[in-house]
């Protein structure tokens, strides 16, 4: 039987939580614009730095060993796994930390003020190694900063996603804050695309390439930072959001959560999910400069233009949620995207402009980005309400943290996965490895419609 909680149960705000008006969420989401775009440069640049395309003269001095590892890995494939793992193991225990934490500034709130500024720094520090040639030293470098990075990553995201299932009140609230989310979260993607376009730029006023890339790393932190620290510090969370006390211990927590049937099967979806959306992440610059032929520039408005059109796709595709359901938007997004992915694979070969092919790509990529960035947060936050209303616990920071878990699981994988298929070939002559990417893509795309299928909504 069902259990609830007493009605006696003592709120952790004073009076009862209001809605929060639209200027509140609006609020809220400027913070996740700031973290994407804090978490854009290590998720997306990191092996554009350490191992860039090759094209004629390269374009970044070594900075660690190139070759494989064992034959089939590579020491940047490597770290950023093995980072994205001790953030993974960290998530639950800064879910739990949170769920637990009782603060008159906001128990979500604490968090974020305390890792902010952490988070912006060592997302910069990543990318200033200490030898500007090839080095042990980098390496080490590079696997401290990163599992520092990693962390106060975790202690700023994981409460602020919380928040989200305790500022919506109801479905609809949710459905409005996740969108909200996903137009912040692809601002700040697509201004961290801009790298490569600000970049440019720095280095027609005189720097080298190395130096105009963390030029570039350094004025896009600090933008993020900013963004990071308005929610943090002008949120009232004791007001807006829904909140209980818990005193779960960690093993409490995640059995809660694991136990829940459904959600395993959406949690196996969002694997295979990020599994494939990294992998574009990660290769938006080689498609764009040696399948497609086209200058890195190119990549920035590859970027642009997919997401400036899923943005007039978010209301159709609200009004599309709320006639299909969500699971039939979902099913739909992973077939588009393997299609996306099998036309990507094969673009080289295409007998047309290939700025044609680029655009094309962009605006089809919109519809399945606008279902991606919307659905998974309105997901998670009915799975916290139902576990709220069916056994009377309120564990949004778990359910959040354990999703964080299985998305940087996924993208632990790719980044693991994805430099030693460029093994097989990464230049303009040979680009078998960077096609192989996209062939991979195509299969978790698939792997994750079939795993979907089992969610019942």
């Amino acid at each position: 039987m069902a259990k609830r909680l007493p009605l006696s149960a003592p709120p952790l705000q004073s009076l009862l939580p209001v809605r929060p008006p639209l200027k509140v969420l609006i609020l809220y989401a400027l913070g996740q614009l700031g973290w994407s775009l804090a978490s854009f440069s290590v998720g997306n640049m990191l092996v554009y730095f350490y191992m860039p395309p090759e094209q004629g003269e390269p374009m970044f001095p070594s900075l660690i060993y190139q070759g494989a590892i064992f034959g089939v890995l590579t020491l940047i494939g490597i770290v950023s796994a093995g980072g994205r793992v001790l953030d993974g193991i960290i998530d639950p225990l800064v879910a739990n930390w949170s769920d637990r934490k009782k603060s008159s500034f906001g128990k979500r709130r604490w968090f974020m003020l305390l890792g902010a500024v952490p988070f912006a720094l060592f997302a910069t520090l990543i990318f200033f190694p200490p030898d500007t040639s090839e080095s042990a030293s980098n390496f080490l470098w590079l696997a401290i900063v990163i599992a520092l990075y990693y962390f106060f990553f975790a202690v700023y995201v994981i409460p602020y996603n919380a928040l989200l299932a305790e500022l919506g009140h109801t479905p609809k609230d949710r459905l409005l804050i996740s969108t909200l989310l996903s137009v912040a979260w692809a601002l700040g993607f697509v201004l961290g695309n801009s790298a490569y376009v600000l970049q440019g730029m720095f280095e027609q006023i005189g720097q080298t390439p190395l130096q105009s890339f963390q030029s570039t790393m350094v004025l896009l932190h600090a933008i993020a930072l900013i963004f990071m620290l308005l929610p943090a510090i002008f949120l009232n969370e004791r007001r807006y959001a829904r909140q209980l006390p818990s005193d779960h211990n960690l093993r409490q927590a995640l059995s809660a959560v694991f136990g829940n049937r459904n959600f395993r099967w959406f949690l196996a979806s969002f694997l295979l999910y990020w599994l494939a959306l990294t992998f574009i992440q990660l290769g938006v610059g080689f498609y764009t400069t040696l399948l497609l032929g086209l200058d890195k520039s190119m990549a920035f408005t590859f970027s642009l233009m997919s997401f400036l059109t899923s943005f007039l796709l978010y209301f159709p595709m609200n009004l599309l949620v709320n006639k299909w359901g969500k699971r039939r938007a979902m099913l739909g997004a992973y077939l588009m995207f393997g299609v996306i992915f099998i036309v990507v694979a094969f673009v080289k070969y295409i007998p047309l402009p290939k700025e044609w092919l680029l655009y094309g790509l962009a605006v089809a990529a919109a519809g399945p980005l606008a279902i991606f960035g919307i659905l998974p947060n309105a997901i998670i936050g009915d799975e916290v309400e139902r576990e709220e209303r069916d056994n009377g616990k309120q564990l949004a920071g778990m359910f959040f943290g354990v999703s964080a878990f299985t998305m940087k699981v996924g993208i632990s994988l790719a980044n693991l996965i994805f430099p030693s298929l460029l093994l097989f070939g990464k230049s303009a002559e040979n680009p078998l490895g960077v096609q192989y990417t996209a062939l991979a893509a195509l299969v978790f795309c698939l792997a994750g419609w079939w795993t979907f299928g089992k969610y019942k909504e």
